[in-house]
């Protein structure tokens, strides 16, 4: 898979993540205790920084009670 596919993914992992989040009403602390991942992972996956395993995009996706791929579905 090229790199530019990946850096793609986790861009709009990031901006449907910060999306979803603002929409919902979290802070990101909020979001990462939900989720039971660390706040500064959820600002770290929020600025394209670190890409999530499929464990974390599945926690994140509980978290809003949505099914996971629609957390990289491109908007």
């Amino acid at each position: 898979m090229p790199a530019i596919f990946k850096m793609v993914l986790r861009q709009i992992l990031a901006a449907n993540l910060r999306a979803a989040r603002v929409e919902a009403g979290l802070s990101q602390e909020d979001l990462a205790d939900s989720a039971g991942i660390d706040r500064t992972y959820v600002s770290a996956l929020e600025r394209s920084r670190y890409a999530a395993t499929v464990d974390v995009l599945q926690k994140l996706a509980d978290a809003f009670s949505v099914e996971a791929w629609t957390l990289l579905q491109q908007r």
